[in-house]
């Protein structure tokens, strides 16, 4: 009871009664709240039309875009749509409606705000939000308004949207000529960007390659111009061409870099080289100076001979050290060995002087008899100036021969008798007492009455000869007394090392022998040798071990030296000089290690070392000149190699020969070496960046085939054969596939070619239907003429009147042979025989067709694959043959009674109709 109340005392809105409820609506006012409430109700009733007044009522389009999310209709989109557009009263105005087309999303709204809009502002906002081109290439064909068909079709891109465009706005002109004008634009932009593109592959290729090559010396213009090239090009380069034009553009750098330091490290060892030679100029040189200079003195002293004794030395470790880098030319070889060889000469000369000088001394003092003895085992050189002591020698035998065979020279006894009273004034009592002692001699040689005033101013001379002496044995008297005190000293010290103690008593020994004969008294004598006898005494065990182990090191030097001279004597031919110069090396350490040796042997002994040191380096200079022009001889062969028209495989398998030969020769001179190495090096890089060359170059062929290949199975996959003779097309390809054999070994090659077989295989199936098909039309066009033939064998057989069926133009030469063959059997045949031929030729046709036969043509079917076996040797013959020599045979089989033939003709066909469809 309760719910009948509510339902008859309900609002009219709420009624059962969808057209109640309509009519309801207009009682509602939107403005009150309960009624604005009922018609927010009714927006969702279940009645379209209660829904459709209700919303009506509303005219504010923001209140209906919030609906729309929450609750979509067709009839909301329909008044948002009107109210939106302005196409209905009381729409909001338009700028408040292009405020709404902000927030608005729904793309079925914009499309149709663009359609209908009532102002052309509106449409074009609500175009700005459209972005589907299927949708701006619609409004650009079909919208009512020009500016806004115009904006929307210059928002369409893409190449397929302009063909669209200016294949269907057949409405505006404009529109169809802009956007064609615009597909043209793309398409030179499109053919511009494609040729840049090959362009810029075509630069990368050549890039790369040139990266793989060896240094020329176009190599660096070559790169310029292809880099010059890359950047004039206006397109951007994809992430991967860019990557590997860097790749090749640093390898190009890093060549170029090579070479340039490679060429600056050739030019540094030639200067070094250069320099090398102009130091060994002036070392020869300066010996040669040296050895002139002696020659040209008054006298030779012991500085001199010092002096040219290190700078042999000298010059000799610097000449050393100069080989070990850099071989010496043969001319300035020789030049330096005549100049040691005339330093030795000298040093030899000056040794025989030292030994014989106490000798010649004691001659000229005691025995003037002796002193031709002492210069004839002195032999001094000519050439050379002579010492002061050979020097005074030459001068008193010349005075003594000159005595007894010329009268005595008066003025020049004034003149020594003024030097030596010059050498009194110095101080020089040695060398005055000498001069005294021949002065003396040839003045008593004189007679009596010649002596005059020369005797006395001799004695005058003598006494201050005397008085000088008498000085310095003033002065030398507390020297020895202090060197006696010292001598007894050091006699006494037990405490000292031995070797510093032997050191201390041959210093004060040279100390005192120094001071000659000056203080000296036999009890000082006495003193100074017992002290020294002391010394000796209590040294003796240390100078035994001393002298013997100066004895082994004397023994170890002479051993060192026989063998070193034993292996200059007999060098090795294919000696290496590393290894001669490591012999050479630690034979200097080891002769450094044996020392000291006795003082007796140890000067001629290190001389034959000095000679065997010289030899030696010549031996070592030698071998490194000869390795040197062998390796030159490789650095020709090397560049014989480049320029040989041979494989690369082969040219580089022949370097690597040329690279093991090197490598058995040993080095060269050190500075040399690496001259040598570097070009040679350079050489066989260059032959195997040709190889690499040419295998990147055979790859790059091998995937320029695969791509080929690729490209003509793609082509051909999509291709079919329309017609019989496209059979040439497929032999072209197979032609083209074979060129491009043999394909690179690989998975991808074997699927190119299996994939290849079955394409063709396919395709020649398809050809051989068409064949096929083409035969099979032939039956149409050979029907009239079998018509008009059986037409003849009716009415022969009927009335016996034989005629002859005329040939149509254009016939076959087989056919006519049959045609010929039929007008023959009308008269002689047989027409049983003729009908089980046609029979035959029915089931032969629907073999070929592959239609099934009828069980009482079991018989038939088997004699048909017989014959056809036996015709075809054993093998099916071809479809298309088969089937011209079954036209042939229908078209000479005869005579046939119409009746049979209208029986088989309808099967004939049915069977050529399915063989033309199949293909079809």
């Amino acid at each position: 009871m309760s719910g009948f109340f509510r339902r008859f005392f309900a609002p009219r809105w709420q009624h059962r009664d969808p057209r109640v409820r309509h009519a309801a609506i207009a009682q509602l006012d939107i403005h009150k709240s309960a009624d604005r409430h009922a018609l927010e109700r009714l927006t969702h009733d279940a009645d379209a039309s209660v829904r459709r007044e209700a919303l009506a009522q509303f005219e504010d389009p923001s209140t209906l875009l919030e609906w729309l999310g929450t609750h979509d209709s067709p009839e909301l989109r329909a008044r948002l749509m009107q109210l939106l557009s302005g196409s209905v009263p009381g729409a909001p105005p338009l700028t408040q409606r292009l405020a709404l087309l902000d927030t608005l999303n729904d793309r079925d709204l914009l499309v149709q705000l663009v359609e209908t809009g009532d102002n052309q502002e509106l449409r074009l906002t609500a175009l700005a939000k459209l972005d589907d081109e299927a949708t701006l290439i619609q409004q650009a064909r079909d919208n009512g308004i020009a500016v806004v068909r115009h904006a929307a079709a210059e928002r369409v891109s893409s190449t397929e949207g302009l063909q669209r465009l200016a294949r269907e706005a057949r409405r505006d002109k404009i529109v169809t000529r802009k956007a064609r004008e615009r597909l043209q634009r793309q398409r030179a932009d499109a053919a511009e960007t494609q040729a840049q593109q090959a362009t810029r592959k075509r630069l990368l290729e050549a890039l790369e390659a040139h990266a793989l090559h060896a240094w020329e010396p176009l190599y660096g213009a070559r790169y310029r111009h292809l880099v010059r090239e890359w950047e004039a090009l206006t397109d951007t380069p994809s992430d991967d061409q860019e990557r590997r034009f860097q790749e090749a553009s640093q390898r190009c750098h890093k060549t170029l870099s090579d070479h340039e330091t490679e060429g600056h490290a050739q030019h540094q060892a030639i200067q070094r080289q250069d320099e090398a030679a102009r130091t060994r100029e002036a070392l020869v040189e300066a010996l040669e100076d040296a050895v002139a200079s002696l020659k040209q003195a008054s006298q030779l002293t012991h500085q001199d001979i010092d002096s040219l004794r290190a700078q042999q030395r000298l010059h000799g470790e610097r000449w050393l050290a100069l080989s070990d880098h850099y071989p010496p030319e043969e001319d300035i070889q020789a030049r330096y060995a005549e100049a040691q060889a005339a330093c030795q000469h000298i040093g030899d000369a000056w040794d025989r002087a030292s030994t014989q000088a106490q000798s010649l001394e004691a001659a000229l003092r005691d025995d003037h008899a002796a002193i031709d003895d002492c210069l004839t085992r002195i032999d001094w050189p000519h050439d050379l100036p002579p010492t002061p002591l050979i020097h005074e020698a030459r001068q008193l035998r010349n005075a003594e021969a000159a005595n007894a065979s010329t009268p005595v020279d008066l003025s020049a006894l004034r003149t020594d008798l003024d030097k030596l009273e010059s050498q009194l004034d110095r101080g020089t009592l040695k060398t005055a007492s000498r001069l005294h002692r021949q002065l003396r001699q040839r003045i008593d040689a004189l007679p009596r009455a010649s002596r005059g005033d020369l005797e006395a101013h001799l004695k005058r001379l003598g006494a201050r000869l005397a008085e000088l002496r008498d000085w310095r044995g003033f002065v030398a008297g507390p020297k020895r007394t202090q060197l006696i005190e010292s001598i007894e000293a050091l006699a006494e010290d037990d405490e000292s090392p031995d070797a510093e103690r032997d050191r201390r008593h041959r210093q004060l020994v040279k100390e005192w022998a120094a001071l000659g004969d000056a203080a000296a008294t036999a009890e000082l004598s006495q003193r100074f040798r017992s002290a020294s006898q002391r010394i000796h005494a209590a040294l003796n065990d240390w100078y035994q071990q001393r002298d013997a182990a100066r004895t082994r090191n004397l023994e170890a030097r002479e051993a060192l030296c026989e063998q070193l001279e034993e292996l200059i004597t007999h060098p090795d031919a294919q000696a290496d000089p590393d290894v001669l110069r490591q012999i050479r090396d630690r034979a200097r350490e080891q002769w450094q290690q044996f020392s000291p040796v006795p003082r007796e042997h140890a000067k001629p002994l290190g001389q034959r070392f000095g000679h065997i040191r010289h030899e030696l380096q010549a031996l070592i200079d030698r071998r490194a000149n000869e390795i040197g022009e062998a390796k030159r001889g490789l650095i020709a062969e090397a560049e014989a190699l480049m320029e040989a028209d041979m494989p690369s495989s082969q040219r580089t398998e022949a370097a690597k020969t040329l690279q093991s030969r090197w490598r058995e020769l040993g080095r060269a001179a050190k500075g040399e070496e690496q001259m040598l190495w570097r070009h040679f090096r350079g050489l066989c890089d260059r032959i195997f960046a040709a190889r690499e060359a040419e295998r990147e170059n055979r790859a790059q062929k091998a995937q320029a085939r695969l791509d080929d290949m690729q490209a003509l199975i793609d082509r051909f996959d999509a291709w079919q054969p329309q017609r019989a003779d496209d059979s040439e097309t497929l032999e072209r390809a197979v032609r083209d596939a074979e060129a491009l054999e043999p394909l690179p070994g690989g998975r991808r090659s074997e699927g190119m070619r299996r994939r290849w077989q079955g394409i063709v295989r396919a395709r020649r199936e398809r050809l051989a239907q068409l064949i096929l098909a083409e035969q099979a039309e032939r039956w149409t066009r050979l029907r009239p003429l079998l018509d008009s033939h059986v037409a003849a064998d009716d009415a022969s057989l009927r009335d016996g009147q034989t005629a002859d069926v005329a040939l149509p133009e254009g016939m076959p030469q087989d056919l006519q042979d049959a045609h010929t063959a039929r007008n023959a059997a009308r008269r002689e045949g047989d027409s049983e025989t003729a009908n089980h031929e046609l029979s035959r030729l029915v089931v032969q046709v629907a073999l070929l067709a592959d239609e099934p036969v009828a069980a009482q043509e079991e018989p038939l079917r088997l004699e048909v694959q017989v014959a056809r076996l036996n015709n075809g040797l054993g093998q099916a013959p071809q479809p298309d043959q088969e089937l011209a020599d079954v036209l042939r045979q229908l078209l000479e089989t005869g005579p046939v009674a119409s009746d049979v033939w209208a029986s088989r003709v309808t099967r004939f066909d049915a069977l050529f109709d399915v063989i033309a469809q199949r293909v079809a």
